[in-house]
């Protein structure tokens, strides 16, 4: 079972970058669709983006579509989530997710079987 660790997140100004790390451990990442999670105080968990297990697709919510980008780095087993025009509605704690490559639905939480711990994004002035 693969077990990850995000990393990176913060406090950022309103309209900042930021660039988050999950680093997975206990397996390799090549054969796992990865995605990227956030959960708002007072919200439900929403999905953010994801990439297919051979990098042949990526999918984007459509509030972050153009400003976030997934990428993969198997030789690092590690995954980013870069972060462009961050605005305080997308304060959240960020989760890393792993699912067989077989995956259905990239933006259902249920399709996912490894979660990391989550990493705090403050957008804040």
């Amino acid at each position: 079972q693969v077990q990850l660790v995000e990393s990176g997140g913060g406090l950022v100004l309103p309209g900042d970058s930021l660039r988050l790390s999950c680093a997975a451990s206990g397996s390799t990442i090549r054969w796992y669709a990865m995605g990227w999670f956030r959960l708002a105080p007072g919200k439900e968990r929403e999905f953010a983006t994801a990439i297919a297990w051979n990098n042949s697709s990526t999918y984007y919510a459509d509030s972050v579509e153009g400003r976030f980008t997934i990428s993969r780095d198997n030789a690092k087993n590690t995954v980013y989530l870069q972060m462009n025009g961050l605005n305080p509605e997308e304060t959240a704690v960020y989760y890393c997710a792993a699912a067989g490559c077989l995956i259905g639905n990239y933006d259902r939480p249920d399709e996912y079987g490894a979660w990391g711990q989550g990493t705090q994004v403050t957008v804040s002035s």
